[in-house]
């Protein structure tokens, strides 16, 4: 294979992208529209940490990467929900309590992946270039930099710039494909808990909660025993809170064990950004053979089950496994790779919505709590044959669409064996009943 690849982005899937087709002995070029991340500041308030779980793992164990990328990562094994009220509840994952989840930040990931990519023979990285042009069907590109326009070809062009994709705004303009963005009606904004006394303020073994019915924050534990905390509140409720005073007044009604933990609370919540929140439905996800989105470029998700980065690196997977299964061909993979990814990303993005209920109304309810010790029971009283949804999305690579269907067959077998013990109780009871 000799054709020169250009991948637009050098975010998570576009530097992890580089990496595997540098394995192919391709010539790839990575197109950046910000400076090197390696050697500036991060962008305050826009990283929300990510938990990269068993799908991301194996991305980066296949080409060798784990133990390297994940240095930094810190395991998560549950949820703790902080009430406004009472003491904190720890909720485990996994039936055994061993299986986590693992937190790193955003910047942490790309950098360690850029290291990667930048040092794979056959890969230039070039930063500083802003998509202006593209033309699918060639592969001629046209990019904004520092030094003026610049023009670039190559035979195969991968969009792999993120939900605001670049490719994806070219290839709209052009007709070759449609979108659809459905915008969640909630903004995010972060905030920060320092180490206390040189450690972690909190357990870093879990990722915290405080569940609010309409809104809620999560918090994620970094290396340096700081957490990232993102607030996540319904569109316009940010601009209600404006100045010193109201701000305080909020927090230590609405969550009181913050205030004592994050000394620039206030400071965050006036200077961070708002940032949207949405998902992104592309048709199709390529033209002419030769032009493809991947990752969040195609097909956006909201965040709430911690997949956006995991999901978009099992497009890196298949896309892979496609190109090996045409034998390189790219006019045939891409349409393949399309085809087996698409059902499973749109069960991930409703699964991601489903489980932003979950967490913000449901975690702290004791019917909640009661149906997850259940589920766990079932687990280990059946191991290997009932999965909870939540095992199956973060600690194995069922493909998302045969989650849906599987829990789907586990709750109906469920309701039936319910059924049956009460019919069972039911008729028992009756023959007790019985004159002797």
């Amino acid at each position: 294979m000799s054709e020169r690849v250009a991948i637009v982005g050098a975010g998570l899937a576009g530097s992890l992208l580089g990496c595997y087709l540098a394995r192919r002995g391709l010539a790839v070029t990575l197109y950046e529209r910000r400076p090197d991340p390696r050697v500036g500041q991060p962008e305050r308030g826009r990283s929300i940490n990510l938990a990269i779980s068993e799908r991301g793992l194996d991305a980066l164990r296949r080409i060798g990467l784990v133990e390297q990328v994940m240095a930094d990562a810190l395991p998560m094994k549950g949820r703790m929900i902080h009430p406004v009220e009472g003491p904190l509840d720890f909720q485990q994952y996994s039936a055994s309590g061993e299986r986590a989840i693992n937190s790193i930040s955003r910047g942490t990931l790309n950098n360690a992946l850029l290291d990667a990519a930048a040092a794979a023979p056959g890969v230039e990285v070039l930063f500083e270039h802003r998509l202006v042009e593209l033309d699918s069907a060639s592969g001629s590109m046209v990019f904004e930099t520092p030094a003026g326009m610049v023009k670039a070809t190559a035979d195969v062009v991968l969009g792999a710039d993120g939900a605001g994709s670049a490719v994806r705004e070219q290839l709209l303009a052009e007709g070759a494909v449609g979108e659809e963005v459905d915008f969640l009606d909630y903004g995010y904004k972060e905030l920060s808990i320092p180490p206390a006394d040189g450690t972690f303020a909190m357990d870093p073994g879990a990722l915290h909660i405080w569940p609010r019915g309409t809104s809620m924050m999560i918090a994620l534990p970094n290396p340096d025993q700081s957490f990232t905390c993102t607030l996540f509140w319904p569109a316009g409720s940010f601009d209600a809170l404006s100045n010193r005073e109201s701000i305080e007044l909020h927090f230590r009604e609405h969550y009181p064990d913050l205030l004592p933990m994050a000394p620039s609370l206030v400071d965050d919540y006036l200077h961070n950004p708002v940032g949207v929140l949405g998902t992104v439905h592309t048709q199709p996800w390529q033209a002419h053979g030769r032009t493809a989105l991947i990752g969040d470029a195609a097909h956006a998700i909201v965040p709430f089950y911690g997949q956006g980065a995991n999901c978009a690196f099992e497009d890196v997977v298949e896309l892979d496994r496609c190109l090996s299964d045409t034998g390189g061909s790219w006019a045939r993979a891409l349409p393949l790779y399309e085809h087996r990814r698409r059902e499973n990303t749109e069960a991930i993005a409703e699964m991601a919505l489903a489980n932003f209920v979950e967490m913000r109304d449901k975690v702290a309810s004791p019917v909640f709590r009661l149906g997850k010790r259940v589920e766990h029971g079932l687990e280990r009283l059946f191991p290997g044959r009932y999965i909870s949804r939540y095992e199956l999305v973060s600690f194995t690579t069922t493909p998302y669409a045969q989650i849906r269907q599987r829990v789907q067959r586990q709750h109906q077998y469920l309701a039936a064996a319910a059924l049956l013990g009460a019919g069972v109780v039911g008729a028992a009871a009756r023959i007790a009943r019985r004159p002797r």
